[in-house]
């Protein structure tokens, strides 16, 4: 059975600047729960054409994943668990300060593909950015797996992007006055 998740939010910083940061790979493990110890175990990296603004992703730290990209990250399924899970997934869409997605190639669902759209949005106290995460997964293990989704992923992966929401405002927040007086 196919899952959907979509979860918005706002950010009061300018469309190029949370654009290139969501689009480097090596950001993802700070938007996960620490408990999960993530890490970039390897990428692959396409470089995507050049933005057709100034603000380029280069000016963060990090490298934008185009469409071909492909990005391997392991993880810890649950707090102080002694193994880690290992996730591939391979950009398949990509568009400069508007989205990109990604689809699990290797990992723990039996599918998985998740958009990152973004969009200039003027909302009081002035311009930001609405970003719009849509996910589509499917369980594996059939019933048992469907289960399990009923009585804990569906929870976990609720509770995993309020927490994305939460890093990625604190993030910013931190990042954004020296990063901004860059992209001048």
């Amino acid at each position: 059975m196919v899952h959907r998740f979509t979860a918005s939010q706002w950010l009061p910083y300018p469309v190029p600047f949370v654009f290139a940061f969501l689009a480097d790979p090596q950001n993802l493990p700070g938007l996960m729960p620490r408990w999960q110890n993530a890490r970039v175990e390897e990428v692959h990296i396409v470089a995507p054409p050049a933005p057709a603004n100034e603000f380029r992703a280069g000016k963060l730290r990090g490298a934008s994943a185009g469409a071909g990209s492909t990005i391997t990250l392991s993880f810890r399924p649950f707090p102080l668990s002694p193994i880690r899970l290992s996730w591939e997934a391979v950009i398949s869409e990509f568009a400069w300060n508007d989205r990109f997605c990604d689809v699990q190639q290797r990992g723990p669902f039996a599918a998985w593909r998740h958009c990152h759209s973004v969009k200039a949005e003027r909302r009081a106290p002035g311009d930001g950015t609405a970003i719009t995460d849509d996910v589509s997964y499917e369980m594996k293990f059939g019933a048992l797996g469907e289960r399990a989704h009923s009585l804990f992923m569906e929870g976990q992966i609720k509770k995993t992007f309020a927490y994305r929401q939460r890093r990625m405002a604190e993030i910013f927040d931190r990042i954004a006055p020296a990063a901004m007086k860059l992209a001048r």
